[in-house]
């Protein structure tokens, strides 16, 4: 039997602190993940420093697990990688510091994994990547469409100019008394109701693929301080339904009319946002009537959030590309896709 590349993943740049052990790039031994959801709750969101601190304590106890879950030893290990941007500073420091820790007391090569590129590596556990192909990478922090000539070649074609998609779902949930984080709950109630308010679809028909959606959550946020007003009920559901409709229409006719520039192999759908069933629906309905010869893959359901495998996936293109960091790796919380910094060669 071959020897497997085991790869140890550390990923800790929000609100979740995870490690995980990968062979190969695509076969997760372990995957770790310890969530302050809770602890960021009753806040309405992710509070830096809290989260910074829940990451020291888990950290450690994330290793020990991933690693026995997996069944090796340091020994067993080719190469750590981590997570050093984009996100919060505080929190991606503390993954940062423990995965070189890690690499020099084990003598093993450390791989700085851009996290965005993390969330377009979860869907090759799914398949392999056929090139050239297109990612439609929807989150918290991001919205953007991203196209891959290669491994570990991203060219960003489209992007929001101003809230990302899940940043959205998070601000009209507090609106909507839903609990942070929303976009599940929001989800849920939009298949049960109706899109009635017709909000608006931003940048939906012009000629380029940008994405903006505060114009949708302020719109949201009048029309539900404005039936506060005059004493009006508006159903919920409806209310969810409607935004999500907008989400979905403006994600969705960006991605269609950007395959036409870009004829591709594959269509991967990526990041928190994708765990969303009617942004799913949509792309699986659409997809095949309109681009038949393009092969829709999502990313695994529980590998939408934050998680060290996908990490090790990404890591892992990035240790047969040779491409290294090393002990001045430092935190990056605006990385971009296109810099790589202390990459040795």
């Amino acid at each position: 039997m071959e020897k497997q590349n085991l790869i140890l993943a550390f990923e800790s740049s929000c609100d979740e602190t995870s490690v995980a052990v990968v062979a190969d790039g695509h076969k997760i031994l372990s995957n770790v993940i310890a969530t302050q959801i809770n602890s960021h709750k009753r806040f309405g969101g992710v509070v830096p420093e809290v989260a910074s601190r829940h990451h020291i304590e888990q950290i450690t106890i994330c290793i020990a697990d991933a690693l026995a879950e997996a069944h090796v030893g340091y020994d067993d290990l080719d190469a750590v990688a981590v997570t050093y941007g984009p996100g919060l500073v505080g929190a991606l420091l503390v993954g940062v510091s423990a995965a070189k820790t890690v690499a020099y007391a084990h003598h093993l090569p450390l791989i700085p994994v851009n996290h965005m590129a993390g969330h377009i590596y979860a869907a090759r556990f799914v398949k392999p990547f056929e090139f050239p192909l297109m990612a439609l990478l929807v989150s918290g922090g991001h919205t953007e469409l991203v196209y891959m000539q290669a491994d570990g070649q991203f060219e960003i074609i489209g992007e929001t100019r101003d809230d990302a998609a899940g940043e959205a779902y998070d601000k009209i949930g507090r609106v909507l008394g839903v609990p942070y984080p929303a976009g599940k709950v929001i989800d849920e109630m939009a298949h049960q109701g109706q899109d009635t308010f017709k909000f608006p679809r931003a940048m939906m028909d012009e000629d380029n693929f940008d994405f903006s959606f505060s114009g949708l959550k302020s719109a949201f946020i009048n029309t539900v301080h404005h039936a506060d007003q005059i004493g009006e009920t508006l159903d919920k559901n409806d209310l969810a339904a409607s935004f999500q409709a907008s989400v979905v229409d403006v994600l969705t006719a960006k991605t269609m009319r950007v395959l036409e520039q870009y004829p591709v192999k594959q269509l991967v759908l990526a990041g928190g946002v994708a765990a969303n069933h009617g942004l799913r629906e949509r792309l699986q309905a659409e997809l095949p009537v309109k681009f038949p010869n393009t092969e829709l893959i999502l990313a695994p359901l529980k590998l939408c959030g934050d998680n060290g495998a996908m990490i090790g996936a990404a890591g892992y293109i990035q240790y047969q590309q040779q491409k290294f960091g090393d002990a001045s790796l430092n935190a990056d919380p605006s990385l971009e896709f296109d810099w790589m910094p202390n990459m040795v060669h």
